[in-house]
């Protein structure tokens, strides 16, 4: 036993072949890539700083499926609702250019600051077996009219996606104590500096008067046409149309952490890490904060990730080496309001089950009537519109990535791979009618009561976000399965 805890002692010091001289070079006394972190005043080095530039090139696929009542075989099973009805193909491509600047400001203590820039993202929709008949099933509204007209072209978005600057710290480093792992932690801020997301259609569809629409119209514009003073549109301030956008309209907080250990020439790590967003008032997302909504925020997700870093070749006396990563990370998303593969569609439909507004909240009924209905729409509440963005159902995000990296001498290097992700089916028109987290009083209930004779009690308040022709069960909207593959290449400047 003792003979066996000397080895795996030696193994853990061990550099490639053999202990580490004093005389060797300082930049490879740091672990793999993962848990490297920038530092100064550490020996003769007293600053460090790192100037990373990259692109990234991602892929996104999947089908859109609606579910159905109708009783035909093919499409449901006794009184059963199933998800079946095929409606659309989607497709993404995202180009992004990442930017990164990381300046040590003690031993294993760094800030750092990145901006990934979204050169172009492109969304399309395409019919799935007959969808793109306007009138089809799958694309019902009320009796009569479609949602969307397929196929859908989103406009081409770029710009800042957001602005981050943080924090990252080794707790421990096995290179300075050899006797222990390295324990990483990083923090970081993300801001949004640059136009949020508005639901546009870049195909110019024809509104209901037969004017053309316009292609990112207000989400009050109720015909679409960015004229105002129609349906009460210089009451509510909207005229003209508004930019696509690219950010997410978000303030975030993300946390990771990771735990390696260097044995010869591998060196596994374990880590989880978060992201919690904010909504921005100024983002559409303050459009749909209403009180009776069961989730008015943006999901949070975390995320556990496995992997193995290997070291094949290193030549210390010449500040070089190549490191492979190899990566699994899986992620939980929860239930939240978000920009979903429908969200141009939906939020730039011309259909009237879509673009008339509800208002936020009901009061007692003073009328003669009282006595059958309690409740009403009180009409100086604020009118919600269809935004586009929707409740999304909680899902999985399964990931497998591999990095190649070669530190090319004391002042460069270079990394690039390759990542597929899967992500589980999942609604994405998931709100509920009522909120019965809030009971109130009888006379806020609106819809939401029992009824026994002329006796009423209250079971929650309406959701002004809900809308029957896409949140009903049995005329919800589900992405299934989806694939995403994405290619990156960094360069890295080292002072």
């Amino acid at each position: 036993m003792a003979s066996l805890l000397a080895c795996a002692t030696w193994a853990g010091a061990a550099n490639a072949e053999e202990p580490r001289r004093v005389t060797e070079p300082d930049v490879l006394r740091e672990p793999a890539e993962v848990v490297a972190v920038v530092d100064a005043f550490d020996g003769q080095d007293v600053f460090d700083a790192h100037l990373t530039l990259g692109l990234e090139q991602s892929w996104k696929w999947s089908t859109i499926t609606r579910e159905t009542h109708v009783s035909e075989a093919e499409f449901s099973s006794g009184a059963f609702t199933a998800s079946n009805l095929n409606v659309a193909q989607y497709t993404e491509a995202t180009t992004r250019l990442q930017t990164r600047a990381d300046i040590g400001l003690y031993k294993d203590v760094a800030v750092f600051v990145r901006m990934p820039v979204i050169l172009s993202n492109d969304r399309k929709l395409e019919g799935v077996e007959g969808s793109e008949d306007s009138q089809s099933v799958a694309l019902q509204g009320f009796p009569g009219e479609s949602l969307f007209r397929l196929p859908f072209d989103s406009p081409t978005r770029s710009g800042i996606e957001y602005l981050a600057a943080g924090l990252e710290f080794n707790l421990m480093n096995q290179w300075r104590d050899p006797s222990k792992p390295t324990w990483k932690w990083a923090f970081e801020g993300r801001f949004s500096v640059s136009e949020p997301m508005h639901a546009c259609n870049d195909s110019l569809p024809v509104s209901s008067d037969g004017s053309e629409q316009i292609k990112c119209a207000n989400p009050g514009d109720l015909n679409r046409n960015g004229v105002s003073g129609e349906s009460g549109l210089e009451a509510d301030g909207f005229s003209g149309g508004r930019d696509p956008g690219v950010s997410r309209g978000t303030s975030g907080l993300a946390f990771q952490t990771y735990m390696s250990k260097r044995i010869k020439y591998i060196e596994p790590y374990a880590g989880i890490g978060g992201l919690f967003e904010f909504q921005n008032s100024d983002s559409d997302f303050g459009l749909t904060n209403v009180e009776g909504a069961l989730v008015n925020h943006p999901p949070f997700q975390g995320t556990l990730t496995l992997g193995l870093a290997v070291m094949p070749w290193e030549a210390l006396e010449k500040f070089q080496k190549v490191e492979l990563d190899f990566r699994f990370a899986g992620t939980y998303r929860s239930e939240g309001r978000d920009y979903s593969e429908l969200f141009d569609a939906l939020g730039s439909s011309g259909a009237t089950s879509m673009r008339e507004p509800r208002f936020e909240s009901y009061e007692a009924n003073t009328g003669p009537n009282a006595i059958d209905v309690p409740s009403v729409v009180d009409e100086q509440s604020a009118k919600i519109y269809m935004t586009g963005i929707t409740d999304v159902q909680a899902y999985g995000i399964y990931r497998l990535s591999a990095q190649a990296t070669w530190l090319t001498g004391e002042y460069f290097k270079v990394n690039g791979g390759l990542g597929y992700s899967y992500v589980q089916g999942h609604l994405i028109t998931y709100d509920q009618p009522c909120n019965p987290d809030i009971k109130g009083d009888l006379g806020r209930a609106g819809p939401c009561r029992n009824v026994s004779g002329r006796t009423f009690s209250a079971t929650g308040i309406p959701n002004a976000n809900y809308r029957e022709v896409i949140n009903t069960p049995g005329r919800r909207f589900r992405v299934n399965a989806s694939s995403e593959f994405d290619l990156w290449l960094n360069a890295t400047v080292m002072f």
